[in-house]
């Protein structure tokens, strides 16, 4: 069972960037999944989250209305849209599974973590 992170890179604050997750080797469809970033010499934290089913999403505050998560159709793959972006978004950005349908914002309640992929925003 796998979580891929795909799509980070460099980009000047202000412009946007889309990342991608994709999950093999089980269904994710029942599962909540979410995204998580974690900067140097910080804890890793909540981003965004997204049901089972697509239809509840949920975000931290310092992102809310710049960026937008969503399902593929399938539901194994999740996208973090991100517009706007600032210095501060800065950090290596994971993927998470949970069980269930509904969103968690605690890490220690997802089973399954991508590798991660860096985003970085220069001013």
């Amino acid at each position: 069972v796998q979580l891929q992170a795909s799509g980070g890179g460099l980009v000047q604050a202000g412009e946007s960037l889309r990342i991608s997750c994709s999950g093999s080797g089980r269904t994710f469809s029942d599962y909540a999944m979410s995204w998580f970033r974690q900067a140097p010499g910080k804890d890793r934290e909540f981003v965004a989250g997204i049901s089972w089913d697509g239809n509840t999403v949920g975000y931290v505050d310092s992102v809310q209305g710049r960026f937008i998560i969503s399902r593929g159709s399938a539901r194994n793959t999740v996208y973090l849209q991100m517009n706007s972006l600032k210095p501060e978004d800065t950090a290596v950005y994971y993927c998470a599974a949970t069980p269930g349908p509904w969103i968690k914002r605690q890490r220690n309640e997802y089973n399954y973590w991508g590798q991660g992929t860096q985003v970085t925003v220069s001013s």
